[in-house]
């Protein structure tokens, strides 16, 4: 995520990661004010064998898009919801990136399913994974 300040609104993307026993690293750091600690961790991220990264922004919400630009992998963005225009401003930085540098968005503040959507990329392949899937629809089906 961007910054410290977006913690409390990425507790629900880390406490369904839990729960579907999918295991993470949460890193800090700006795409404006560390741009040299992204690009370091984002390149390196698939050779630390991760597989899809969840980018949290707010703002101008660039986190996403510089990751994009360093990694072959997947990513999920997560606009923050911000006091001067909502989340709007993030939310537009996140789904306007240019033809090339994709970048999956959910909702503003939608961080749990951003953790859904993270696991179901990861069930394409890898089949324990799409069972928490299964087994977490049939649930929210039967409630």
């Amino acid at each position: 995520m961007g910054s410290k300040s977006d913690l409390p609104a990425m507790e629900a993307c880390t406490k369904q990661l839990e729960e579907f026993g999918v295991p993470y690293e949460l890193t800090i750091a700006s795409a404006h004010r560390a741009p040299e600690r992204v690009h370091e961790w984002a390149s390196s991220a698939a050779d630390r064998g991760i597989k899809v990264i969840i980018a949290a922004a707010g703002k101008a919400a660039h986190l996403g898009g510089v990751v994009a630009a360093f990694t072959p992998l997947p990513i999920v963005g997560v606009p923050m919801k911000t006091s001067d225009l909502g989340g709007m401003d993030s939310l537009l930085s996140m789904v306007q990136m240019p033809s090339g540098v994709p970048v999956a968005c959910v909702a503003i503040g939608g961080s749990k399913n951003a953790a859904i959507y993270a696991t179901q990329i990861l069930g394409a392949t890898m089949p324990e994974y799409r069972e928490k899937v299964v087994e977490f629809k049939r649930a929210m089906a039967e409630a």
